[in-house]
């Protein structure tokens, strides 16, 4: 891991931004603070480049300009133009998917004439690909244990990395609400103009609507964002917060604030389709964001039976992930994905049996082995009644799954 091969290309490609850079990096709520952010500045009439990471169904999702994913031949020009750029160095270095990907992103985007640009971390921070571009105003959304092989396992340690994407002078934003000593000392340390919830900006709400206070400005009346999830006012905060300290070069209006929350849209974050019975889409895949799902699936109404449709990585904390949720689901379909990083659907079922979960598939609950996340939801809607729910979490795999059997039944 570091940035020195990554660097090299970006130099020989000469890239460079003459608009403002937000990048956001954390454990959870990454995408969804990206946007917000995008779908505000899209409401201001900014031209806005959203570099967003992983993807679902399409690589393009991860290159977004005004809005719209990026075609194909315009990603091949780019992708064409990092490869000349590192087979024209000396000694040329190798790259990572993820380092030549972003590379290509980051260069379309600094091509297309745009007024601002948003990009989010794929892991970590300090050595991320993305860190290769200076941040005029960089968001660490939420500091929790995940890729600890990689990062660390305390808060401490993780947001050291996190905070790697600060930059002396410029705009800090922490959304975690209780931030680690270190990150803000490592803030205090650049000299950065650092925001942190509960001193510098806070919220408060009701059933009906809610507000934000921040440094001498006053938000009233702000309807809900669109994304739902518990966590979701807390990732909309520090975007108002990032937005107000952007204002000299990035200004907004109430109004675009208000639009912006009321039109974003992102696949996957507790994504609720419309339908009987109730299906849930989330990508959590640590112990942070399954507590969150938890507690968001707490607060809907009744349902007699919940079916889970459960998949991960094998290098994630499995039982972490599934403890906050054993109370609220009766049947587990545990699925096997497609990549090798992954659990198999055989480990999750034993895992779910040593945490108390009743192998045999009863009336009244129970666990069932799929060998894909489709043919899981379609026993799922075999079983479920109007009044049930079916949630679909565990990784951006088990998601995307489900979503493209959705959309080849469509079709």
């Amino acid at each position: 891991m570091g940035l020195e091969r990554i660097g090299r290309v970006k130099e020989a490609l000469g890239l460079r931004f003459d608009c403002p850079v937000i990048t956001v990096a954390g454990t959870n709520g990454k995408g969804s603070t990206c946007a917000y952010l995008e779908s505000i500045l899209l409401a201001s009439g900014y031209r806005v480049g959203c570099h967003m990471s992983p993807h679902l169904l399409a690589f393009n999702e991860r290159a977004r300009v005004n809005g719209v994913d990026v075609s194909d031949s315009l990603l091949l020009e780019c992708f064409n133009a990092v490869e000349f750029a590192r087979v024209s160095l000396l000694d040329a270095p190798t790259l990572t998917y993820f380092e030549f990907t972003t590379l290509a992103i980051m260069y379309l985007f600094s091509k297309a004439q745009l007024d601002a640009v948003i990009l989010e971390v794929g892991m970590g921070g300090r050595l991320d690909a993305v860190n290769i571009v200076d941040a005029d105003c960089a968001i660490v959304t939420s500091i929790d244990i995940d890729h600890a092989n990689f990062l660390g396992n305390t808060r401490e340690a993780i947001a050291i990395e996190k905070a790697g994407i600060f930059r002396p002078g410029q705009i800090a934003i922490c959304a975690d609400p209780i931030p680690p000593q270190t990150l803000i000392n490592h803030a205090e340390k650049l000299g950065c103009d650092l925001w942190l919830h509960g001193r510098d900006y806070n919220f408060q709400g009701d059933k009906q609507q809610w507000g934000w206070a921040g440094r001498n400005k006053r938000f009233s009346g702000l309807g809900y964002p669109a994304l739902r999830g518990a966590n979701q006012i807390l990732n909309a905060s520090a975007v108002i917060a990032a937005l107000m300290a952007l204002h000299q070069r990035l200004p907004v209006g109430a109004q675009d604030i208000r639009n912006g929350f009321a039109l974003v849209e992102l696949p996957g974050r507790f994504q609720v389709l419309p339908g009987q019975p109730t299906i849930v889409l989330d990508v959590a895949h640590n112990p942070h964001a399954a507590a969150t799902l938890a507690q968001s699936l707490d607060k809907m109404a009744y349902y007699p039976y919940t079916y889970a449709i459960f998949g991960a990585m094998a290098d994630k904390d499995i039982d972490g992930v599934v403890k906050p949720l054993l109370n609220i689901v009766d049947f587990w379909f545990c699925v096997d994905l497609p990549t090798p990083r992954a659990a198999c659907a055989k480990d999750l079922a034993r895992r779910l049996e040593m945490l108390g979960v009743a192998p045999n598939n009863g009336p009244e609950g129970g666990i069932e082995i799929f060998t894909d996340p489709a043919l899981a939801y379609q026993k799922a809607l075999s079983k479920a009644g109007e009044g049930d729910r079916i949630v679909t979490f565990g990784s951006f795999y088990t998601v995307a799954g489900v979503i493209a059997y959705r959309t080849n039944q469509a079709h």
